[in-house]
């Protein structure tokens, strides 16, 4: 990853609003596009990223309660994705695989992932605005970090929001699959039940193997106690604050 132009945080009462946006704007850049991820905690299942650029001449029409998608009960989510979706100028989404996840660790996939989204959009994004501590690397256009941006930045919490719902729509689809874990329930997080059925139903081929309860299934030892804090990722990965809720 390389080091953002600009790093910034949000206030912890933020609710999202066009402030950040508006001085892009009013530069004349107006393709800006907020960027953020799913799937950091949990044990099965890819990370996914979502870009969104929201329409400058409007930006919040259709979009009454735009907010961090871990604020937003889940219909309203859905009926919020679906509105970003009809009123943004572009949308994009982005994954970092199982696979890749385990061979790069989780903080570097979700970077990817992010990166991914971004060079998928359907007009080039002349601004990011990424959520977090770091950018992607070789992102088309500047980009700002900002600490707690899906509170505060619309374009953040509108990517926050269609990432969630991509990621919970295929994880509900993963339970077909594989049925037992929970996954259309728990998305794949470290749930009572998802590390029960760990241990009964064993490792299937979505888990992530480079973190703990899934490496302690296939070594045969309880994966069932919790722990104090979600242990993911390679040794050598580097110790960001894990974070077992939403992402």
């Amino acid at each position: 990853m390389r080091v953002a132009d600009l790093v910034m945080k949000a206030p912890p009462t933020s609710i999202a609003a066009c402030t950040l946006e508006q001085t892009y704007w009013q530069q004349g850049i107006v393709y800006v596009c907020g960027v953020d991820e799913v799937g950091r905690g949990p044990l099965a299942g890819p990370v996914i990223a979502a870009a969104v650029i929201l329409d400058h001449r409007d930006p919040l029409h259709n979009l009454a309660g735009l907010n961090d998608s871990k604020q937003i009960a889940p219909q309203q989510r859905q009926q919020l994705a679906t509105a970003i979706y009809n009123q943004a100028l572009a949308v994009a989404t982005g994954q970092a695989s199982v696979e890749e996840i385990d061979r790069l660790n989780i903080r570097v996939a979700a970077l990817l992932a992010m990166q991914r989204a971004v060079m998928a959009l359907s007009i080039a994004a002349q601004q990011a605005l990424v959520d977090g501590r770091d950018v992607p690397d070789a992102l088309p256009c500047p980009a700002t970090a900002i600490i707690g941006g899906d509170g505060l930045c619309a374009s953040i919490a509108a990517a926050s929001i269609v990432a969630k719902v991509a990621r919970d729509q295929l994880m509900a689809e993963l339970s077909q699959l594989y049925p037992g874990y929970g996954w259309e329930h728990n998305s794949g997080y470290p749930t009572p039940q998802h590390r029960r059925a760990l241990v009964q139903l064993g490792v299937t081929p979505q888990h992530r193997r480079s973190f703990a309860p899934v490496r302690q299934a296939i070594r045969g030892t309880d994966p069932v106690t919790p722990s104090t804090h979600c242990q993911y990722g390679p040794a050598s990965a580097p110790a960001d604050p894990p974070d077992c809720s939403d992402h």
